[in-house]
């Protein structure tokens, strides 16, 4: 079972505030700061799709792309020992180093999911 909520591709987890008696929330993985709380799992529900549809209209009104959630890339950094290995991995296999990079990511969640 999760306890992550979808609504038009936007994420939250609700969380509770001892000191505020209330589920708190916010949207994640985006740059914008969106956030909201209710006292019940049914009214933070409404109260993350109400946020989301407010944020999609502001937007709209301003004409500013919304965020979205990961677009695909992110940076990391690794050893330099690491990153020799990896490129002459891709060198040999003949792929680029990112799809060595993504194939290696790939194949820890599929070891993580077993």
């Amino acid at each position: 079972m999760s306890d992550i909520m979808e609504y038009k591709g936007y994420h939250t987890r609700p969380e509770y505030s001892a000191e505020d008696a209330l589920l708190v929330g916010e949207v994640e993985g985006i740059n914008d700061l969106i956030t909201f709380a209710a006292p019940s799992i049914k009214e933070f529900k409404k109260a993350f799709h109400d946020s989301v549809d407010g944020y999609l209209e502001m937007c709209e009104r301003q004409g500013k792309t919304p965020d979205k959630e990961y677009s695909g890339q992110f940076n990391f950094r690794v050893g330099s020992k690491l990153h020799k290995q990896l490129s002459q991995l891709s060198y040999r296999e003949n792929k680029s180093l990112n799809t060595v990079a993504v194939e290696a990511c790939e194949q820890f969640l599929v070891s993580e999911n077993k």
